[in-house]
């Protein structure tokens, strides 16, 4: 599994199937942990495997590399039984490249016995602690501690280290949901967003599959909230849908909610996930952001546009494997032309919501920057009164060292009464 998310498949599909696979719930949790564990400390792990290796790393074959991180990470982080951990990984080593099997058995051997080489100091070398310890590429490393100061980076970076907490929300239809998860053992702690939950996750999956709550993290939620209005609202770029049916629960009868994705196979996946919630006032659509088809203005579109996902490491470890630093100005690319084409479908006196899971400048106050600079009808409107205690100079700036859960921005835009939308 750990060779096809390097090769670009996507980190949840592949956990989903290899579930699907599994009968017993424990076979499932463990690997779970192993596949996220693994890539969210294969940066320490190749530093630890390194120091034991008679050959570079970059030599090994991919999937003697993935076997040799899977053991030192069983070794390292888990309580499995060290001659299983051992014995696991030479019989996939051997699986890979027979002649692989002894040196896979040397270097867990000899982990097993010396242990891991000491950490790197953090306040001396807080770029070399990031990239060993912290298990960040380098250059993320490097960016951070640039951007961020020592102390805000080496927060971040342990911030992604951990496993992220659960959030939910509650199906508004079903007025006993609360009491089920009681009765289930299932916790729930209010979150500082509007309805949402911080949640235990024992038990938790039997309740999202029949609909009775949502799994979606606080910085997600509060997007979706900053975009509640009433009239007619658009979820530009919709999958995997969460936000565009929060935004439906919240407005009732008071609004309809258009959701557009240009995704067909996604557009499916959201129509089965609108049908379990009961989200009838969700109205689904096959639609290109960049290319919006609609003849109406809208009183409030959501733009959660695609992105890096940086501010999801801890959620999603594999994304620090597969960014690259070009990736950002790519993505901003993009980001800009879906603004720029949004709108346009704003009526005067709506509102703009700009979103991203990335906390990258080049992501998200240069975007809105750029955007707010050249159209002149636009401006910063203010937030609500409760998502105070996330902003800065009146963005939403949800950082994982300082608020539990996803990296989230966003921002609301409000269009002018009356002017045109370019700048003079």
């Amino acid at each position: 599994m750990l060779g096809r998310v390097a090769r670009g498949r996507p980190l949840a599909s592949l956990l989903d199937e290899t579930a699907a696979g599994l009968a017993d719930a424990r076979d499932r949790a463990l690997v779970h942990e192993l596949v996220l564990g693994t890539l969210r400390r294969r940066g320490f792990l190749d530093h630890v495997l390194g120091r034991l290796s008679s050959r570079p790393l970059e030599t090994l074959a991919p999937a003697v590399r993935d076997a040799l991180r899977l053991g030192a990470y069983q070794l390292l982080f888990l309580r499995t039984p060290a001659h299983a951990a051992v014995s696991e990984t030479v019989d996939l080593a051997r699986e890979v490249e027979p002649h692989a099997a002894g040196f896979a058995n040397a270097i867990l051997r000899r982990l097993q016995r010396e242990g891991p080489p000491p950490e790197l100091d953090p306040a001396a070398d807080p770029v070399g602690w990031m990239s060993t310890a912290g298990s960040l590429p380098r250059w993320l490393a490097e960016r951070w501690h640039a951007r961020l100061g020592p102390a805000g980076a080496l927060a971040r970076a342990r911030a992604a280290l951990e496993a992220p907490p659960c959030f939910v929300r509650l199906n508004p239809r079903v007025p006993d949901v609360r009491e089920r998860l009681a009765a289930a053992g299932i916790e729930l702690e209010a979150a500082a967003v509007p309805g949402a939950f911080r949640a235990s996750e024992g038990g938790l999956g039997r309740f999202a599959e029949s609909g009775l709550v949502y799994v979606q993290d606080a910085g997600s939620q509060l997007v979706a909230q900053l975009a509640a209005a009433e009239g007619l609202l658009l979820d530009a770029c919709a999958a995997p849908g969460g936000k565009a049916m929060l935004l439906a629960d919240l407005a009732g009868d008071r609004a309809r909610v258009i959701a557009a994705e240009a995704s067909r196979k996604r557009l499916a996946l959201m129509t089965k996930l609108a049908r379990r919630w009961g989200a009838t006032r969700l109205h689904l659509l096959g639609a290109d952001a960049l290319r919006p088809p609609f003849r109406r203005e809208f009183d409030c579109v959501l733009l959660d546009a695609p992105c890096s996902g940086l501010g999801t490491l801890a959620r999603n470890p594999d994304i620090r494997w597969r960014v690259a630093p070009q990736d950002l100005e790519r993505h901003a690319t993009r980001q800009r032309a879906l603004l720029e084409s949004l709108a346009r479908v704003v009526r005067p006196g709506g509102a703009l919501v700009y979103a991203t899971c990335s906390l990258e400048p080049e992501e998200t106050h240069e975007v809105v920057d750029a955007f707010l600079a050249g159209h002149a009808a636009f401006a910063q409107d203010p937030l609500p009164e409760w998502a105070q205690a996330f902003a800065r100079d009146g963005r939403v700036e949800l950082d994982p060292a300082l608020h539990a859960g996803d990296g989230f921005f966003a921002v609301r835009l409000r269009r002018g009464m009356l002017g045109s939308m370019g700048r003079t």
